[in-house]
C-alpha cells in the first residue's frame, strides 16, 4: 500500500514560515505562566473570530493552541479527566449557580440540554462559559 504524501519542506522553509508565526501569534507552546495568559488571550481573540465556524481558516489554529493551553493544564492544574457537560455542572455546583443563572451564556433551555447530554457545547458557548468561569475555554470543547 502506498501513500501520496505531500512534498516535505525543507527545514529552511519551515523556519521561514515558523518564524513569522510565532512574530504574530506570540506564542507557540505554553511552558509558563506568562505563555499561558498569552494563549488563552489569544484563543479568546480567535474565539471571537471564529465563532462555529469549524471550516474557518484560523480554526487550525485555534485548535492547535488549545491543544499547548490543555497540555499545559493537565500537567499545572490536574482536573480529572471528565466530560464537558460534567465540568460545567461541576463549577455551577461550586459556585452555587442553577440553569437560568447562566442566561449570559446561553438559553436556559440549551443549558438544559448540555447538562442532559442531548446537545454539546458549542465554540461560541464555551467562550462564554470560559469568560464566566475565568477558566480556559477547552474545559468545555
Amino acid at each position: 500500500m502506498t501513500h501520496a504524501y505531500k512534498a516535505v519542506p525543507e527545514p529552511q522553509a519551515i523556519l521561514q514560515a515558523w518564524i513569522p508565526f510565532k512574530d504574530v501569534v506570540g506564542v507557540t507552546s505554553v511552558r509558563n505562566e506568562q505563555d499561558y495568559a498569552q494563549a488563552r488571550a489569544t484563543i479568546e481573540v480567535l474565539l471571537d473570530e471564529i465563532g462555529d465556524d469549524e471550516n474557518h481558516p484560523l480554526a487550525d489554529v485555534l485548535d492547535y493552541l488549545s491543544d499547548q493551553v490543555e497540555a499545559y493544564e493537565d500537567e499545572r492544574y490536574a482536573i480529572p479527566a471528565s466530560e464537558p457537560k460534567e465540568v460545567l455542572r461541576f463549577l455551577m455546583d461550586q459556585h452555587g449557580l442553577k440553569q437560568e443563572d447562566l442566561a449570559d451564556c446561553a438559553p436556559q433551555g440549551r443549558v438544559s440540554d448540555i447538562l442532559n447530554g442531548r446537545r454539546s457545547i458549542s465554540k461560541e458557548i464555551a467562550k462564554k462559559l470560559a469568560r464566566r468561569f475565568n477558566v480556559s475555554a477547552a474545559l468545555f470543547l
